[in-house]
């Protein structure tokens, strides 16, 4: 028995894994989400890089060839008055993503501090700021954004111009119709987290409740509030675009991809091709963010098995 040595089981060790490493290892597992990505990326160059390539102005009349179909000289045709339809879908891309964009960060900041307050709150406050988030979400959403953009849309034109009152109108008014959602996700992120062990031994040594929730229960609560914000864009693209194609947006002149379907409806019969790409690049966009909206739910799920 002196003579024999035991020998010891070899233990067979896993690469580590940094969260984010494995977030985006679950995350490619979605093939429609890593494909949407990609559509996504390829949109956003385009618009954003677009006029360097395509050098067409987007205001060049040829009366000469309206309503012309898609050709080597105009790929996705000309509208009534002769302009170039993808140097206007290029220029009006870059105002309907950053509208999309800028809406979603409002939604989500605006939803995120409530939320986060309402969360933590052990009394009235919490009471009273879910109570008026159940007020905005029974109001009707597609009047009252009618009737504020009526209201403000002059006065806001006067102090920054045509483009940029409009803008930061529609903006606001989306992304303060659109917060509610996230409030609730992140309150019930909150309600959860704060009587987790992590938080309770913070609290125990000392930890304020401002840190408690910027270093603890925030970061944990984050993958919620992402999925929330994929959903708020696509929202705030068909918002914009619903809101042009009613003539209530952008000056006319200004070409998003609302503005050019409400100007192509009236030619749908003899030129269907000028409201079929900007309707194509709407819903691509919208589709694309969904789908990379459920691929970063699944990724960020721990407890679904991917």
């Amino acid at each position: 028995m002196a003579g024999l040595t035991l020998a010891s089981p070899s233990v067979e060790r896993r690469p580590a894994w940094s969260p984010w490493r494995e977030t985006w290892r679950r995350y490619r597992r979605h093939k429609l989400a890593v494909v949407s990505a990609v559509l996504l990326i390829v949109l956003i160059l385009a618009v954003a890089f677009g006029p360097f390539v395509w050098r067409v102005s987007i205001n060049d009349i040829d009366f000469n060839a309206r309503l012309e179909g898609p050709s080597l000289a105009h790929p996705f045709g000309t509208d009534d008055l002769g302009q170039d339809i993808l140097a206007r879908m290029i220029y009006g891309g870059r105002i309907s993503l950053a509208v999309g964009l800028a809406a979603m960060a409002v939604a989500v900041i605006v939803g995120t501090v409530i939320g986060a307050l309402a969360g933590m709150s052990r009394g009235a406050l919490g009471h009273a700021l879910m109570w008026l988030t159940d007020l905005f979400l029974s109001l009707p959403q597609l009047p009252l954004l009618l009737l504020l953009i009526y209201l403000f849309r002059d006065g806001l034109k006067a102090v920054f111009g045509p483009e940029g009152g409009i803008f930061i109108l529609i903006v606001l008014v989306i992304g303060g119709l659109r917060w509610m959602p996230v409030a609730r996700l992140v309150r019930a992120q909150f309600l959860s987290l704060r009587e987790k062990d992590f938080v309770e031994a913070a609290r125990a040594l000392g930890a304020s409740p401002l840190r408690q929730v910027v270093r603890h229960i925030l970061p944990n609560a984050l993958g919620p509030v992402i999925i929330a914000g994929t959903i708020d864009v696509a929202a705030a693209i068909i918002a914009e675009s619903t809101l042009s194609f009613l003539g209530l947006g952008f000056p006319p002149d200004v070409p998003t991809w609302g503005r050019l379907l409400f100007d192509a409806k009236d030619f749908l019969d003899i030129a269907a091709h000028w409201a079929l790409f900007p309707g194509g690049a709407i819903f691509v966009a919208v589709v694309a963010i969904n789908f990379i909206g459920d691929g970063m739910r699944d990724a960020l799920d721990a407890r679904r098995v991917i």
